[in-house]
């Protein structure tokens, strides 16, 4: 294992990268958390940002090409940019059980299952992870 092929790699993929393992962190972090409280939003809005960075930061990642220079990947960052917009909006009127949903279904798609994406080979974590 080898963090040259990121270290290497474009910046908008090593930020991509550095902030969605940050969304990672932190999504452990907000779970051990007393739901409403203080620190709980103030990550929470931490890890809004950084989940937006890491779906907008997406647009400028083409290693995965099916129709011109975007894959389904950019179609979920576009549902995981709606999803947190709504999300948030829940959380602002107090919808909580719809918050909780929208934010759980972003945890699943957005991260674990993009995440599992990102070991696909021929992309740069399969390359940190195979050492080649």
């Amino acid at each position: 294992m080898s963090l040259d092929p990121l270290l290497q790699a474009p910046a908008v993929i090593q930020i991509h990268t550095a902030l969605a393992l940050c969304a990672v962190a932190l999504t452990l972090a907000i779970l051990t958390l007393c739901k409403g409280s203080p620190m709980h939003r103030a990550m929470g809005r931490a890890w809004v940002v950084a989940m937006a960075i890491v779906a907008v930061s997406s647009f400028w990642i083409h290693e995965l090409r099916v129709v011109g220079l975007f894959s389904p990947i950019h179609l979920l960052s576009l549902v995981t940019l709606w999803t947190l917009l709504t999300a948030v909006g829940h959380a602002r009127a107090g919808r909580i059980a719809a918050h909780r949903r929208q934010m759980r279904f972003l945890i699943f798609g957005a991260l674990v299952v993009a995440g599992a994406f990102t070991f696909a080979p021929g992309r740069v974590m399969h390359t940190i992870v195979s050492g080649g």
